[in-house]
């Protein structure tokens, strides 16, 4: 079992615009069954974790916003009650203990944002970054991380406009 950031990225560095926007994300083609895609990655995890600014981006912009995996939000907003996700203030090893437990011995994915990953990562707590690049530059938003982390390039590939990597967190 792994605690994986998975994301999308800019070719500078961001996960968003500074007004939350992934429109430079959704407009860009990729092979959903094509290497390091989505589907493929989400079949390996058991749990999901995600700050408040990204599950406000899915509330915004999904009608259906999200299946059943077990889910953790963590906030100090209050948000509407959801069946699959559960919304918290408690600490990040906490959290962490909790998505361990419900997910079967299944990989865990760190959702977004990139401070919330840094927290992960600030308790030793982050395994891997898996990064799909898009060919656009946003100049700035949201960092893919917004702190000094350590990585070792693993494997790359191609799915058609993204360039995709993925990288182990050295200790």
């Amino acid at each position: 079992m792994a605690t994986i950031y998975y994301t999308g990225c800019t070719l500078d560095g961001f996960i968003a615009t500074d007004d939350h926007s992934l429109d430079w994300l959704t407009s860009r083609d990729i092979d959903m069954d094509g290497p390091m895609a989505y589907p493929g990655f989400s079949e390996r995890t058991g749990a999901c974790v995600m700050g408040a600014n990204t599950w406000q981006w899915i509330l915004d912009h999904d009608d259906d916003p999200w299946g059943p995996k077990p889910t953790w939000v963590v906030t100090h907003r209050d948000f509407a009650p959801s069946k699959q996700v559960r919304f918290t203030d408690a600490a990040v090893a906490d959290v962490h203990a909790e998505m361990t437990e419900v997910a079967d011995g299944k990989d865990l994915w760190i959702v977004g944002g990139g401070e919330l990953v840094g927290q992960f990562h600030d308790l030793g707590l982050l395994d891997e970054v898996w990064v799909q690049f898009a060919p656009v530059t946003i100049g700035s938003g949201a960092p893919v991380l917004p702190r000094h982390v350590e990585l070792r390039l693993e494997e790359t590939a191609r799915n058609l406009d993204f360039m995709c990597g993925r990288y182990s967190v050295v200790r």
